[in-house]
């Protein structure tokens, strides 16, 4: 049986379906956010919805994350087997390192603290849900960055690319989860909604680890043959709930720096990938 390619590897309906379950629940959760989040005073006029929506705020954040990490397993595991597991643990075992040296030495990220609010974590320091949510974002920016530069000769440039479509995820997500609300605080403020420009630099380095170890795994092996644009889908379903809380707050620097720095990488995915075919030419004429 021939293997499928990006372009024509198509989705099953079971995933089709449980990405507009991940949609619907991120639609859901950003409109509760939107009304009672950012108009509490609406909770008085309903008072049975008062307590429900305090613990609707402390499930939505994990609900998320969990449902997404689900939505995706189901996805690799209809479409890859068992070879993604792998890359799950030492993704999810290098963002736990690097996260546990960020709540304990302010290395790489600077100083900060996960509130009670995502739940149990490793230590007392890192969420248990926090290394899911870099890993179903790494593997669809290494996706989306294996789509744009898919030749051997290109895996540096991919795992830079990666890197920065994992990192312009954050431009929404550190407004949304540490200023509009309190899912972790900052030891210091910082320029950005509060945020140090040094938590910029520790995405892209921990990114640059993530894209590392899925290429010296080789990963591109089965995530070539996995549908790149349902891949795509569930990269934007997850950057939409940080991205719509922040346009609900009025936090539109946020929402303007992450369009511009996804269209930064479309255009370093240009750059890139019209070097790597000059350099192909090149080694042809010769």
């Amino acid at each position: 049986m021939p293997r499928s390619s990006p372009s024509t590897a198509t989705p099953d309906r079971w995933t089709r379906a449980a990405l507009w379950v991940l949609c619907a629940f991120t639609a859901f959760t950003i409109a509760g956010y939107a009304s009672f989040g950012l108009h509490p005073q609406l909770l008085a006029r309903v008072p049975q919805v008062a307590g429900l929506y305090g613990i609707a705020f402390r499930f939505f954040a994990v609900g998320h994350v969990l449902i997404a990490g689900a939505v995706l397993a189901l996805f690799l595991v209809r479409h890859a087997g068992a070879r993604w597991l792998a890359a799950f643990a030492a993704l999810y075992g290098i963002s736990l390192t690097s996260e546990l040296l960020g709540t304990s030495l302010g290395i790489p990220f600077g100083e900060y603290a996960y509130t009670p609010l995502l739940g149990i974590k490793w230590f007392g320091l890192v969420p248990l849900v926090i290394p899911l949510s870099w890993f179903f974002m790494a593997l669809p920016s290494y996706a989306l960055a294996l789509r744009a530069l898919p030749g051997p000769d290109a895996a540096g440039r991919r795992v830079l690319l990666a890197s920065l479509l994992l990192a312009s995820w954050d431009l929404a997500l550190d407004p949304a989860m540490s200023h509009a609300t309190k899912y972790w605080v900052w030891g210091e403020a910082g320029p950005y909604y509060g945020m140090p420009l040094l938590n910029l630099l520790g995405w892209y380095v921990t990114g640059l680890l993530l894209m590392g170890a899925l290429a010296a795994l080789r990963a591109e092996s089965w995530i070539r043959d996995l549908p790149h644009r349902w891949l795509g889908a569930f990269y934007l379903a997850n950057l939409a709930l940080p991205l719509g809380m922040s346009a609900a707050a009025g936090l539109w620097g946020a929402v303007a720096a992450t369009v511009a720095a996804l269209a930064a990488a479309y255009g370093v995915a240009r750059l890139l990938a019209g070097r790597v075919r000059g350099a192909r030419l090149v080694e042809v004429r010769a």
